[in-house]
């Protein structure tokens, strides 16, 4: 896969480069988001660690933000979609889950192109060791060792040399993004120095935030500050080169917002009082959702619950901080675990098992009505899946989101299963699967047969192509937008899924095996694009 490096280097040559003002701001123009609303129109998810090594290029083992993304954006465009879906952007820890980040508003590093900060001569190529990785899907364990030496080689070839136009971009970014960033970076900084232990167990003066320890520590630490804060400005910087050649092709960005954050994150040794802690800075509780019929003791995410009265007394400011960053970088936003707002499972922070908790009321609708006045229109996709009881509905209507219909939950049961294509409404998403399904070819070969006789029945279709038969039906349905997995357009089976909900090993690795053949499949894609009216 190719794209122009004129292209692409009309965003990055260090001669060319933009003001900040506009590229790296996290607040637009106007202080408020704007409006973008899904109309009869879809996409392609795909998050960008999966996306394939290009010819010739360097590919040290992940998807990134480089010439691969642009190439892919391209590729979306000539098959008439309007939308990129990705999931998280934010920093990865050990499992490598995009859901489980040290920072919600953090760019994931391993995402910078090493090719395009070679080409601003930020890295010689000699530096770029010369090393096969696999290409079909990602080894964390190489790939996080290896491109943090070549960011941190980066930073210093920065630090010593930029001048002009990039460092008052990065001067620029820094001013503009102090109020998360300086958190951030000294965090990461002092989790470095205290070999990788949780903030809960750093010391004292540490964990509590005393200034004068904040302070020595900035001074003791400012290389490594440095490194964490350029690690964001070379990823800031290339996703917005990126969203703007999107905009330029016609193709907007979907994005996702996990709902809670990770217990050891910036935010959270940032924020103690937005969050149920005790005096030591541990959770009390922790989040999860309760036993169903896939998981008798429920899920135990381990996530730290939001104090939301501490958040309403100063008007969910650091929510409104958050979507305003994220608006920033994309144009319409995946809600993750949208019933939360209504209602949380509460699980004792000591239990094992999520059997043991309550459901304890969220913000509902006043949180919305805030973020509204403060930013403006939301454009948000309430991620509505699992248990939904009716004030989680309610809250939906009252709030005006579009939900979700994922095609895998609608087969085996009745016709007023609300994922069945007759029961859409029109402001709402359909899927044929996400992240966390299965593919549609892995998900119908380990169904139960009396589950793929209804599907067969309900498509009128004999299964020998499953996932286009449902990929057919999800893009002629009344839901405004309609989305498929990559995955599904080139009718792979499981060893392609992205994650499998309650295991936290070997996830998130897959990638666009090499050699692949898109253009085939994607052509079909705009054929339907074209028949059922979604085209741009």
């Amino acid at each position: 896969m190719n794209a122009s490096s004129a292209v692409i280097d009309a965003h990055l040559d260090l001669s060319a480069a933009a003001s900040a003002e506009s590229k790296l701001s996290p607040i637009p123009e106007d202080g408020r988001s704007r409006k973008v609303r899904p109309r009869r129109s879809s996409g392609v998810l795909l998050h960008p660690t999966s996306l394939p090594a290009g010819d010739g290029l360097v590919d040290l083992g992940i998807g990134d933000l480089g010439p691969a993304a642009y190439a892919w954006l391209d590729v979306l465009a000539e098959a008439g979609q309007t939308w990129w879906q990705v999931l998280p952007l934010g920093p990865v820890g050990p499992t490598a889950s995009p859901y489980q980040s040290a920072s919600a508003f953090a760019g994931n590093p391993l995402l910078v192109s090493i090719e395009l900060l070679a080409r601003e001569g930020l890295l010689a190529r000699h530096e770029i060791p010369s090393i096969s990785l696999p290409k079909s899907f990602v080894d964390f364990g190489t790939v996080v060792p290896l491109k943090t030496a070549l960011l941190n080689r980066a930073s210093e070839t920065f630090r010593e040399r930029a001048r002009g136009l990039i460092r008052d971009e990065f001067d620029q970014f820094v001013t503009d993004n102090a109020y998360w960033l300086e958190d951030y970076a000294l965090f990461m900084a002092l989790k470095e120095a205290q070999h990788g232990r949780c903030w809960q167990d750093w010391p004292e003066d540490l964990r509590r935030r005393h200034p004068s320890a904040l302070h020595e520590a900035r001074q003791a630490l400012a290389e490594t500050v440095h490194r964490y804060r350029f690690h964001q400005f070379a990823f800031f910087r290339q996703w917005q080169a990126l969203r703007e050649h999107a905009h330029r092709r016609g193709v907007c960005l979907i994005g996702d917002v996990p709902i809670f954050v990770n217990g050891d994150s910036a935010d959270v040794w940032a924020n103690p009082k937005l969050f149920l802690l005790d005096a030591q800075g541990r959770q009390i509780v922790q989040a999860g959702v309760p036993p169903d019929y896939f998981a008798k003791d429920g899920q135990l995410w381990g996530n730290p619950l939001y104090n939301w009265q501490a958040m309403a007394a100063n008007d969910y400011a650091w929510w409104v901080a958050r979507l305003r960053l994220v608006l920033s970088q994309v144009d319409l936003v995946r809600v993750d675990h949208f019933r939360g707002f209504a209602a949380a499972w509460h699980v004792p922070a000591g239990a094992s098992t999520a059997r043991d908790g309550q459901w304890v009321p969220g913000p509902g609708v006043a949180f919305f009505e805030s973020l509204r006045r403060q930013l403006g229109d939301l454009p948000l996709i309430a991620e509505d899946l699992g248990l939904i009881t009716p004030d989680v509905i309610d809250l939906k209507q009252a709030v005006g989101l579009p939900g979700m219909c994922v095609l895998q939950f609608a087969f085996g049961g009745d016709a007023h299963n609300r994922y069945l294509p007759h029961n859409y409404e029109a402001n709402s998403v359909v899927y044929t699967g996400t992240h966390d399904n299965d593919t549609t070819w892995g998900w119908y070969n380990h169904a139960d047969e009396w589950v793929r006789d209804h599907v067969r029945r309900y498509l009128g279709r004999d299964g020998r192509d499953i996932a286009w038969d449902l990929i057919r039906v999800a893009w002629a349905s009344t839901a405004d937008l309609a989305i498929v997995p990559l995955q599904d357009i080139l009718n792979l089976g499981s060893e392609a899924r992205m994650n499998t909900p309650g295991i936290a090993e070997g996830n998130w690795r897959w990638r666009v095996p090499p050699g692949t053949d898109w253009r085939t499949p994607l052509a079909r894609l705009r054929e339907l694009t074209e028949l059922y009216g979604r085209m741009p």
